[in-house]
């Protein structure tokens, strides 16, 4: 794939995913109705001119960013109970989400192993992973229930006369699976393989490979946010006016969702910025990122899907991937803390995915 987004995980979902096929959710008063609910639990998209923020001057830009960065507070529950969809007798495999993850070396396999497998225990169907062939057997080794493609190239592997070919079929590969999967989550273990290179590293550097994409998500760590405050904006990281410069890089890039984590995870997608602060843990053992990228996707996925199955008009639409973020940041907070509580400086990420599936039930209890 040409388009990436992620390094750090980031959630990137398809452009031209047709709606659902499925029942997964009834096109019923009832359910529009709680649409409208929905609508409740984020404030209105703020307007922002008729004039596209891309190609809006400076001073423009940052008048747009102060309009639309007030924060508000995300019922994340709220909006978990709503895009989850209800266990159906009559589904089948694969309506509840497929997911995709491209990413993982011969260094780094327990990144996409966490992103691809928190993806299945919140609950998506299928969960793919895309990675280097000496990637492959280490992560399918972790887990028989995900599906391992040992399609990229590192490298050592490749001559320099070779390059150009192998690129070309690996591209071709992927793509021809990129069109089954309802979101594709890019970057988690691809490290800096001068053939490979991670997703927000690549982005930072060539920011046309998700400008324009609404259904882009990015989720970069404090050192990735800080690079691509200051390539984008070309500024450092302002604490004292965090929301209006989150939303003025959304706007910057052209429309992509960006969560900035945190003490408060930060989300906007260049129209409105809403947070969720809800106590984690204070262990910060890594993966934690690869775990929300695997649950941002999903989550996503199921927001879009409840929009697309319910809703006709597009006007002042919810943006399917801030709810996603928000469901996200809300169950990773949820099971870090339900781990610590039991294992106090001993966490580690392994111990936070065991808890996705409980802190899911807690909010949106499955019906039998």
């Amino acid at each position: 794939m040409s388009r990436h987004t992620g390094a750090c995980p980031h959630a990137w979902h398809q452009h031209q995913q047709p709606p659902h096929r499925g029942r997964m959710w009834a096109a019923s008063p009832a359910f529009r109705n709680q649409l409208v609910l929905l609508r409740t639990l984020l404030p209105s998209p703020t307007a922002v001119g008729t004039s596209s923020p891309s190609s809006s001057s400076p001073s423009s830009l940052r008048a747009h960013a102060m309009a639309a960065s007030a924060v508000y507070e995300a019922d994340a529950e709220a909006v978990i109970r709503r895009i989850t969809p209800p266990l159906d007798r009559a589904r089948h495999k694969g309506q509840a989400g497929k997911i995709a993850v491209i990413g993982g070396c011969r260094e780094y396999t327990g990144a996409p192993y966490f992103a691809a497998i928190s993806a299945l225990k919140i609950g998506a169907d299928l969960s793919h992973v895309f990675c280097t062939k000496d990637a492959a057997t280490v992560i399918k080794s972790y887990s028989p229930e995900l599906i391992v493609h040992p399609i990229l190239e590192e490298s050592y592997s490749v001559r320099d006369d070779e390059r150009e070919s192998v690129s070309s079929k690996v591209l071709t590969e992927v793509a021809k699976w990129m069109e089954r999967f309802d979101c594709i989550v890019v970057g988690p273990g691809l490290g800096r393989d001068s053939f490979l290179l991670d997703g927000l590293f690549l982005i930072t550097n060539d920011l046309g490979l998700v400008k324009g994409n609404s259904l882009a998500v990015l989720t970069p760590n404090v050192y990735e946010y800080k690079r691509l405050v200051q390539k984008v904006l070309n500024c450092d990281v302002n604490e004292e006016t965090a929301s209006e410069q989150l939303t003025a890089l959304c706007q910057k890039i052209g429309g992509v969702s960006i969560m900035r984590k945190g003490k408060a995870d930060l989300i906007s997608d260049g129209k409105t910025v809403t947070q969720v602060s809800t106590f984690g843990s204070p262990r910060r053992c890594g993966g934690q990122g690869d775990i929300l990228s695997g649950s941002v996707a999903v989550f996503s996925s199921w927001a879009r899907h409840f929009i697309l199955s319910n809703e006709q008009s597009t006007d002042n639409r919810v943006n399917p991937m801030t709810l996603g973020c928000i469901a996200g940041s809300l169950l990773l907070r949820k099971a870090a803390s339900f781990a610590f509580e039991k294992n106090k400086r001993a966490t580690v990420t392994t111990d936070i995915i065991e808890y996705l599936g409980k802190s899911l039930e807690d909010i949106c209890p499955a019906e039998h």
